[in-house]
């Protein structure tokens, strides 16, 4: 069996996660701890108490779901024994994930990787007025389709395919306005629904180019190292191991299409045939089946499922 890992994106995030980890696992309690002290507030406090409208601000999403992802890969490597290159051949990860990926994947350091998710949470934030733009769920279209809706409804505006998840699960993004027309344009050319999104802003669209800026910034002074396997990055869907290119890719991804579902069809191609979702939820790994009949899914959250999956390992 050829793994890889694989790290959940926003919307995953939910009050209580992480909690059995450190109230069980010290390696853990560690991981949650660094990273509070890098952000300089107590994250781990908003993710096991809530409240949930807290958790799911962006600027604390994004690091609090990567903790959780960074905290089962400690655990597996600290207390199973498990090294990452030696149980998976590739990382990839959904939008934030994707730094998730290279935490784990030792390109990043974790408080480098907190701070920079924080600041990137913060500058999508800003780049566009609360209200002004929007994202949708198109369910029930290829992404084909998707895409000539979503250029149809632009009428001036920016309206872009932002997340190709699955077929027939593609996620528009832009101004509010543009992505309501699109919902109704999807509907005539076929799509079952379409349902705005619970964000803050319009995420993976020409609209964010001011993050993509600030993170170019935060990202040029950052150390990046080789991964210990190689990086399917989301604006190839390709996989990468260059310091360099892996920092391009960080900064256009901001405002690029995350290329989920061409992302698992390459790794498969590559030979993967098991995706192991590290991390809070089980978004991804309910995906894999819709993307590719030839791979199964499974997440890691708790320690009882780290501890199962670490003895099939040595089986």
């Amino acid at each position: 069996m050829t793994r890889a890992f694989v790290f959940p994106g926003q919307g995953s995030q939910i009050v209580g996660m992480g909690k059995e980890l450190h109230d069980n696992m010290p390696v853990a309690a560690q991981v949650f701890e660094e990273i509070n002290d890098a952000l300089g507030q107590n994250l781990s406090g908003i993710m096991f108490d809530g409240p949930q409208e807290d958790l799911t601000l962006t600027h604390n999403a994004q690091p609090a779901l990567m903790a959780v992802s960074l905290a089962v890969i400690k655990v597996l490597e600290k207390d199973f024994e498990v090294k990452l290159e030696d149980a998976a051949a590739f990382v990839a990860g959904h939008s934030l994930g994707e730094y998730s990926a290279l935490a784990a994947a030792g390109a990043i350091g974790l408080a480098d990787t907190a701070r920079l998710l924080k600041l990137r949470g913060e500058a999508m934030q800003r780049a566009v007025p609360v209200g002004e733009g929007a994202m949708a769920a198109l369910l029930g279209l290829n992404f084909d389709v998707a895409e000539k809706v979503a250029l149809e409804a632009a009428q001036g505006e920016v309206c872009a395919a932002a997340n190709d998840n699955a077929d027939g699960q593609v996620v528009i993004s832009g101004h509010k306005a543009a992505v309501e027309r699109a919902i109704e344009i999807a509907k005539e050319n076929g799509a079952k629904r379409g349902v705005l999104l619970p964000v803050s802003a319009p995420f993976h669209c020409s609209l964010m180019q001011p993050a993509a800026d600030e993170m170019a910034a935060a990202l040029a002074e950052t150390t990046i190292l080789t991964p210990v396997v190689p990086v399917v990055t989301n604006v190839t869907a390709s996989p990468e191991s260059d310091p360099e290119k892996i920092r391009q890719f960080l900064v256009e991804q901001v405002t690029g299409r995350v290329r989920w579902r061409e992302s698992v069809l390459k790794m498969n191609e590559l030979g993967v045939d098991s995706l192991v979702e590290a991390g809070a939820g089980k978004v991804l790994t309910g995906m894999v089946r819709r993307i590719c009949r030839d791979m199964t899914g499974q997440a890691l959250q708790t320690p009882t499922d780290i501890e199962a999956f670490a003895a099939t390992l040595k089986a």
